[in-house]
């Protein structure tokens, strides 16, 4: 699976290792109660425009996987 900016939050998670890399780019939703509501609707694009989060290395980071 590609991951791009229209990626949900809750796929990008199903994958093994995705946790430690959206720690490490400092993605607040991992810790908010509301995101885990709308873990299904958030797009990593969505997040990284709200929080100012290097939209272009997470992308790489990720699909690295």
């Amino acid at each position: 699976m590609k991951i791009t900016k229209d990626t949900t939050l809750a796929k990008v998670l199903g994958l093994n290792g995705a946790e430690k890399i959206l720690s490490r780019f400092q993605i607040p939703c991992l810790g908010c109660a509301m995101a885990q509501i709308e873990m299904d609707t958030l797009k990593l694009g969505d997040i990284c425009n709200m929080y100012g989060i290097d939209l272009k290395n997470l992308l790489k980071e990720l699909n690295s996987l």
